[in-house]
């Protein structure tokens, strides 16, 4: 069954005619098309592409089975079009990517007839299962990611700045065929390793510093996330306890991660093994995320995720213990799951390393 058709399928049932598609990951995800202007209208018999004159070339290319639209003045001029020529009662929108401003005009524009249905996830339940290619393409953003952090270990040294590292591996990972990055690489090292997003700083790297690097990239349109923590110069002998404590909290997450369990489960399973070595107030974040199209998507590993998981989802296993004026550590992979449990797709080592 295709995107459309699985789409089409969760519109009826919902009661929807049609679906307006404003968000770029998901006009991505139903339509391939990889530009940045354009909505589309989605009925449970045509597919809809608007866009300008800078794009209509693309779209024809792109977005097979769509049908392209030009638009000459405002773009929801040509929705209120489609509407009113489809004769649609229900027009369903992403009420997450909508703001106010829009949806009050579309009340406005949109002929009386129509109702404006508020809606949310649709499409990105939908994208919470990976095909075969987004698995495969998701692989090689994380292949670049394993790669690029091989690299850094083979030429960071103290005296480095947390910036001069991030650079260079994003710049690596573009050198490998990546489009960009995931996010701001994270590049924490001594005491700013106890913070958990601690963006590249000008500070320099010291001997006996932990390092965590949190970073991955942009292959054709899917990210890969991965982080790993390891020692310029011998470390205190604190910070090796908790980098061994987080990895078998990480470990244990690996062996328990399949189909049935659910977020809540899974993130309990690093969360009760770090508390019970008395680390429990020092894990603050989830466990994991879904990622795909985005760095942050469903499903995710947490207190409040009830939903359990299904072979296709693509998962992050991340815990942390941070320890203000000490240093923290944190390792995450990407785990598929499939039928069978869950493979993992970044295989940079995971022991300690000490440069």
């Amino acid at each position: 069954m295709s995107r459309i058709e699985k789409l089409r399928k969760g519109m009826q049932q919902r009661g929807l005619d049609a679906l307006l598609v404003t968000s770029p990951y998901n006009l991505r995800y139903v339509s391939n098309f990889t530009g940045t202007t354009g909505l589309s209208v989605i009925t449970l018999t045509n597919a809809f592409f608007v866009t300008d004159f800078r794009y209509t070339e693309q779209v024809a290319e792109q977005a097979k089975g769509f049908t392209v639209v030009q638009n000459h003045g405002p773009i929801y001029d040509e929705v209120v079009k489609i509407v009113t020529e489809q004769k649609i009662e229900a027009l369903g929108f992403e009420q997450d990517f909508v703001t106010f401003s829009i949806f009050d005009m579309l009340e406005e524009i949109i002929p009386g007839t129509t109702d404006l249905v508020p809606v949310s996830g649709l499409i990105e339940g939908l994208r919470e299962v990976k095909e075969p290619e987004e698995i495969e393409t998701i692989k090689k953003a994380c292949q670049i990611s394993d790669a690029a952090f091989d690299y850094i270990l083979g030429v960071i040294k103290p005296g480095m700045s947390e910036i001069e590292v991030a650079n260079l591996l994003d710049f690596h990972m573009r050198s490998l065929g990546a489009t960009g990055v995931s996010f701001d690489t994270i590049v924490a090292s001594g005491l700013r390793s106890a913070m958990p997003h601690g963006v590249a700083s000008q500070k320099l790297i010291e001997k006996g510093d932990f390092v965590t690097l949190d970073f991955g990239c942009y292959y054709n349109g899917y990210v890969s996330d991965m982080t790993r923590t390891f020692a310029v110069g011998e470390p205190i002998a604190k910070l090796k306890e908790i980098y061994q404590v987080t990895l078998e909290a990480q470990l244990r997450v690996i062996d328990a991660a399949k189909p049935g369990i659910s977020g809540i489960e899974l993130d309990a399973v690093a969360r009760d093994y770090i508390a019970s070595k008395g680390y429990g107030e020092a894990f603050g974040h989830s466990t994991g995320h879904g990622i795909g199209l985005e760095i942050h998507e469903g499903p995710n590993v947490s207190k409040l995720a009830e939903k359990a998981f299904v072979p296709g989802n693509v998962i992050t296993d991340e815990p942390g213990i941070y320890l203000p004026g000490i240093g923290g550590v944190r390792i995450e992979d990407d785990l598929l799951i499939t039928v069978g449990g869950n493979e993992i797709l970044v295989h940079s080592p995971k022991e300690l390393i000490i440069l």
